[in-house]
């Protein structure tokens, strides 16, 4: 990758990690405190779709970090 093209990478890299961990630390404390993860939707729908996602934008970013 050239230098014009790490910034991006660096920055888009950093939101996805912050992103996915918020999301999954969100989700962990919700299954804890046994609120539910969204409302209006089954409790363990929301917890499995909310970890799933939260796991595929962390590897998203560790994916634009090797990248670099």
């Amino acid at each position: 990758m050239g230098g014009t093209e790490t910034g991006p990478a660096v920055f888009a890299g950093t939101v996805f990690v912050l992103f996915g961990g918020a999301l999954l630390l969100w989700t962990a404390s919700c299954v804890r405190r046994r609120t539910p993860v969204a409302q209006g939707v089954s409790p363990v729908a929301s917890a499995v779709l909310s970890s799933v996602f939260g796991a595929a934008f962390l590897i998203l970013g560790l994916w634009c970090f090797a990248r670099i």
